[in-house]
């Protein structure tokens, strides 16, 4: 979803995840989560088993204005953000999953530049899903930051 786009009208979680399987098209998921739609992300959908989310550069994001280095804080966020996103679009929740903890591995400064997050989860049990996150921006073989999620899920939905 980029910047100029509308929020998609809103819709069920279960709608909202087909449209991105189906149809690659993942503004109604990322409308889903508020703090998305602020940081303006994107996700890219070419290959659904990878996606790929993406969080362009605007100057609000910058926290070190001497280097000029986007806020850690951003950094998190976009991070933890891209591990939801990434849930929400390869589990059938029925609800958001809710944030257990989280924690960051800073590895350099995240310049003043778009940024990209890949994820994977490592581990998912019936309540609790273990989710790793990688974050770089113009060489994806130099992350940023490295992050480790972990969030509960549904434990009321079917099996």
């Amino acid at each position: 979803m980029t910047p100029t786009q509308k929020i998609p009208a809103a819709v069920s979680m279960e709608e909202a995840r087909r449209l991105a399987r189906e149809h690659k098209d993942p503004g109604a998921l990322l409308a889903l989560v508020p703090y998305a739609v602020f940081l303006g992300l994107r996700m890219d959908l070419r290959d659904l088993a990878a996606p790929v989310l993406h969080l362009p550069f605007k100057p609000s994001l910058i926290g070190n204005a001497a280097l000029p280095a986007i806020h850690g804080g951003v950094v998190a966020s976009f991070m933890e953000s891209a591990a939801l996103m990434h849930l929400l679009l390869m589990l059938d929740e029925r609800r958001v999953p809710k944030s257990i903890d989280f924690s960051i591995d800073y590895l350099r400064s995240a310049q003043a530049e778009d940024s990209f997050a890949a994820c994977a989860v490592e581990r998912l049990g019936r309540r609790v899903a273990q989710v790793q996150i990688r974050c770089w921006q113009s060489d994806a073989a130099r992350p940023v930051a490295l992050g480790r999620a972990h969030f509960l899920l549904d434990a009321d939905a079917p099996a």
